[in-house]
């Protein structure tokens, strides 16, 4: 299993949520779900360093009169990319369910 870090692991979850979609449309989801701000370039970093590992692909979109004729690049997550999140959640399950509640003393440990 090669390693996934969190920050792919949220964005490929975000990517598997839907056919594609545009970096700006990952931060906002990103933002709703975690409640915290992440900026474009980290963003972009996380995808095309997933596209290397064949988790992500992506594509030029239309060019749009918003954009000043320019075009979207638009993500999409790949089979591989799911099958590695897939693996992730499944190890993660495994783990969560041997967990014991651990009773807390006030201050101590």
């Amino acid at each position: 299993m090669e390693s996934i870090g969190s920050l792919e692991e949220i964005i490929l979850m975000i990517l598997l949520r839907q056919e594609e979609c545009h970096g700006v449309e990952i931060a906002q989801q990103y933002e709703a779900a975690i409640k915290k701000t992440i900026s474009l370039p980290a963003i972009h970093v996380v995808l095309k360093r997933m596209e290397k590992k064949g988790w992500v692909e992506s594509k030029f979109g239309e060019p749009t009169a918003e954009r000043g004729g320019r075009r979207k690049r638009l993500y999409r997550a790949t089979p591989a990319g799911y099958y590695a999140i897939k693996e992730v959640q499944e190890v993660k399950s495994k783990l969560w369910a041997g967990i014991i509640h651990p009773k807390f003393n006030h201050g101590t440990i």
